[in-house]
């Protein structure tokens, strides 16, 4: 959370970077591709497959989000007919296809909030959904000429020093893209497979997105590209004309802008190995365990014994003479796995969720307060791996109603038996411990995402 706080703060500085377009209110536009047909993943829409608490979709676009202050965003999708059925038979649309598969992450939802989003049809190739994404668009800004970021929907690993790079370079040169330099020897061979001619590869790139352009800019040279040009315009080069009436697709943003912007070159800023394109099925999962992120968490929490207040463990009552002192029911359990798991992710401690002077707390059942805070984790992309706690307890035994404790932990958790483990050590008569005035608890988690 204090990363993205840092980020979010430091977007209006971004925005200052001198730039060849002129200064307006509005942030950058971004337009999503995900109008493919993903037929090398066997015809499964790839950027709506599972992905980090959302999909593959929501999560390129989130990174966006969480980096600079986007005012708009534009999503691509198929614009075929969709076959596919919902569980009572009725065809879905494919536009509410892509919508679920991008809001089904409530993370981004909250980003989205204030921003305008748009669900634009895709056409017969990438080059025609972008051109129908940019008219779109164009409609919101009609006085202005913003920044455009075109990305695709299926790079869901992009970083922020990608995003930032491309985007200062873009206002500092009118167009930018990001761009790794092989590893391997290149060669251009001829249509029979011999080699033509052997490149310098220090002077190649493998370009990636996001590409960024000036909005009319790029909208006027994917006109051109389209053969929807002014013959006067075109006049001036020879390549824009001959490309145009060929009818030539082209596979990218970046070689329309050189063809048709005359509006200077574009610059390539430093790419990201991790900045795949998910295009076959094994790619998702290598890239899932690459990105694999494992956090661990420490909670504590020790509460009086007194009479007159029940004893619970995990949201398990014990038969005993005295109970837990607190605010909330006591659950001194449960206060610590909820510190731990909080800990774990970085998103506060039980006090900051749930304020121990505000009175609709008061004897608050804990199993409430930790599924509270559960589902919030759970939204940011995490799951259990495992749960291990320590109870420091002189009376009652707690052996005999372990697999209780666990049951109803893991219940709350919603994770297996087996993922949480609970013991108890007594005080041997000493201390507050062993002399009964208190019992403690320490909780360790490991949480991966």
């Amino acid at each position: 959370m204090t990363n993205n706080r840092q980020s979010l703060a430091s977007q209006a500085e971004l925005l200052n970077v001198t730039s060849p377009v002129k200064a307006e209110n509005e942030g950058p536009a971004l337009i999503v591709t995900a109008a493919g047909s993903s037929t090398r993943m066997g015809g499964i829409k790839k950027e709506y497959l599972p992905l980090e608490g959302g999909t593959v979709l929501s999560t390129a676009v989130k990174a966006f989000l969480k980096t600079l202050p986007f005012s708009l965003v534009a999503v691509t999708f198929p614009e075929k007919k969709d076959s596919d059925k919902n569980p009572a038979g009725v065809c879905m649309p494919a536009e509410q296809k892509c919508r679920n598969a991008l809001l089904c992450d409530r993370e981004l939802q909250e980003l989205l909030s204030g921003k305008k989003l748009i669900f634009v049809p895709g056409g017969e190739s990438r080059q025609a959904s972008v051109f129908n994404a940019l008219k779109k668009v164009k409609e919101h800004f009609k006085n202005s000429s913003p920044l455009v970021f075109i990305h695709d929907g299926a790079r869901p690993f992009v970083t922020e020093k990608t995003i930032t790079d491309t985007f200062i370079a873009a206002q500092k040169f009118g167009a930018s893209a990001p761009g790794l330099q092989p590893t391997d020897t290149q060669k251009e061979i001829d249509e029979n497979g011999f080699i033509k001619r052997h490149l310098v590869r220090k002077n190649l790139s493998a370009v990636q997105t996001p590409q960024v352009f000036m909005l009319d800019t790029l909208l006027k040279a994917h006109e051109k590209a389209a053969g929807i040009y002014d013959t006067a315009d075109s006049a001036n080069s020879e390549d824009s004309a001959d490309s145009a009436s060929s009818n030539r697709e082209y596979t990218d943003d970046t070689e329309i802008w050189d063809i048709f912007a005359g509006a200077g070159r574009v610059k390539i800023t430093e790419g990201d190995s991790k900045n795949k394109k998910i295009t076959y099925k094994e790619d998702i999962f290598s890239a899932e365990r690459k990105q694999t992120m494992i956090r661990t968490g420490l909670g504590y929490d020790k509460h009086p014994l007194v009479q007159g207040r029940p004893l619970m463990l995990g949201g398990i009552e014990f038969e005993s003479d005295l109970g837990e002192a607190g605010h909330s029911d006591g659950d001194v359990l449960l206060h610590a796995v909820t510190d731990a798991l909080l800990g774990a992710c970085g998103l506060g401690d039980i006090g900051s969720f749930f304020p121990p002077e505000e009175p609709q707390w008061k004897d608050a059942d804990s199993r409430m307060l930790l599924k509270t805070v559960w589902e919030r984790i759970k939204a940011e992309g995490w799951q259990l791996e495992n749960l291990d706690c320590v109870i420091a307890l002189e009376k009652p035994k707690f052996l005999p109603r372990r697999e209780e404790v666990i049951a109803s932990i893991a219940e709350i958790l919603e994770a297996e038996k087996s993922q949480v483990f609970v013991k108890a050590k007594t005080g041997e008569k000493l201390g507050d411990v062993g002399q009964r005035r208190a019992v403690e608890v320490w909780a360790t988690c490991l949480l991966s995402k």
